[in-house]
């Protein structure tokens, strides 16, 4: 893959990567989303999930270390506790899938999440302990062979009762060991050459910064309006993406 990247094409990918930072540190979510129609023409279908988990642990780690005062350690507990076999089991079934496959799943997902992040939304603070072990399963199985998948946990969180710069950090807190067991998923099944760690290198770096310009902005910008932006381009983007997919099937 790397040898067909050019650099310029790093170059976009890099600095999408920074404005995906930026949106995922106000909003709690929206890298894994708005990535994969910028990375499926360069790298494939098959290495996308792969190489943005990896990326992710730069991604989460940055976010964490910048919204740290406001992390929910309770919250976080539960999530990872019950998350983290499940998304080992669902990036062992993603390495499964094929180019079109792989494909197919992620236009969907993209789709499907924003509709339900909005519904989960609708239950802010009314998700007990157990009912969000419970969710946290199948958070698990959809992150670990996903892309984007941050949208159903920041939902999660939401329906929790937590708001604000909480959700940030305590979504970090769990996406940060989530990733750790994908990658390593990943890395066992082969599914991380050099290549795919050279992207997600270059993604994690950019997103760096992203992350402290996002606390920045936390509190000049209106969420509800940035929330409808991003999920009118996270549907679009999974469009485009479902109909490659069908086009390669055909």
């Amino acid at each position: 893959m790397a040898a067909d990247v050019t650099l310029l094409q790093y170059a976009l990918v890099g600095f999408a990567s920074l404005l995906a930072s930026v949106v995922g540190g106000v909003a709690g979510y929206g890298t894994g989303l708005l990535l994969p129609p910028v990375l499926i023409p360069l790298i494939g279908a098959e290495a996308v999930v792969p190489v943005i988990g990896l990326s992710a642990l730069a991604t989460n780690g940055s976010r964490l270390i910048a919204f740290r005062q406001h992390l929910d350690w309770r919250r976080a507990g539960i999530v990872s506790l019950f998350a983290l076999p499940f998304s080992a089991l669902g990036a062992y079934g993603y390495t499964l899938l094929s180019g079109p496959g792989a494909m197919l799943l992620i236009g969907l997902v993209l789709i499907v999440l924003v509709p339900a992040r909005r519904l989960l939304a609708r239950r802010h603070g009314h998700l007990t302990d157990k009912g969000l072990a419970l969710a946290s399963g199948g958070y698990g199985l959809l992150v670990g062979g996903t892309s984007g998948s941050g949208v159903f946990l920041i939902s999660m969180l939401l329906a929790a009762g937590l708001s604000g710069m909480a959700v940030i950090a305590t979504d970090a807190a769990i996406s940060l060991p989530v990733g750790i067991v994908k990658s390593a998923v990943f890395l066992w099944q082969g599914a991380l050459p050099l290549s795919a760690w050279i992207m997600a290198g270059v993604i994690g770096l950019c997103a760096i910064p992203g992350a402290f310009l996002a606390r920045r902005l936390t509190g000049g910008l209106s969420l509800a309006a940035h929330a409808w932006i991003l999920d009118g381009v996270v549907i679009l983007g999974g469009a485009l993406v479902v109909l490659q997919a069908l086009r390669h099937l055909g």
